[in-house]
């Protein structure tokens, strides 16, 4: 694994590759962002430890994102491993680690026989059917949701859903009051 002093020892290097990739000369670097001359030859020699204060010009100057000129160390695994939680008859798996804001879930919610008694509390959600048929009560309206269909409603309005004949894989983004999601899609084409 490298160090701090390995990942800003190679700056110097790439700060030269890329100017000289460009075919720019010091001196016009030095115009394009307010760095004197000595300052980037120090830079690129390895002479001059990098600042935030110098990187951030550059990376403009150079049209590249400032870890790809520090050429900064991966980030830690990305990948989520949801465990699935039982919430009554469903199973719910969450999609999103940081605790605040919206909240992404899987689940898979059964057929419930039962007859609905919607449900109100503070949030927005958004729900997209992955697979299966949901069955959404909103207020005093039934709708009957197929896969690749999406619906969002503020949860103070009393809802239920289940799965309609069978059960149903759908995707869940609930967010704080007054939070919205938004599906972009073109339209179908007649």
């Amino acid at each position: 694994m490298e160090t701090t002093e390995d990942v800003l020892a190679g700056v110097g290097p790439r700060l030269r590759r890329l100017r000289q990739e460009r075919s720019v000369t010091l001196t016009a670097l030095a115009e394009v962002t307010g760095i004197s001359v000595s300052t980037l030859s120090r830079l690129e020699s390895g002479k001059r430890r990098p600042s935030l204060e110098l990187l951030l010009p550059l990376a403009q100057a150079h049209h590249v994102p400032l870890d790809e000129l520090v050429g900064a160390p991966e980030v830690a695994d990305p990948r989520i491993r949801p465990r699935p939680q039982r919430m009554r008859d469903m199973t719910v798996l969450p999609l999103t680690r940081r605790p605040g804001g919206v909240q992404a879930f899987k689940m898979i919610v059964p057929e419930r026989r039962w007859t609905p008694d919607p449900q109100t509390h503070e949030g927005y959600d958004w729900l997209y059917v992955l697979s299966g048929r949901l069955r959404l009560v909103l207020g005093d309206r039934e709708l009957i949701l197929e896969a690749g269909e999406a619906a969002e409603f503020d949860t103070r309005l009393p809802h239920w859903f289940s799965g309609h004949g069978g059960t149903v894989e759908l995707l869940s983004l609930f967010g704080p009051q007054g939070e919205r999601m938004h599906l972009r899609a073109r339209p179908k084409q007649s």
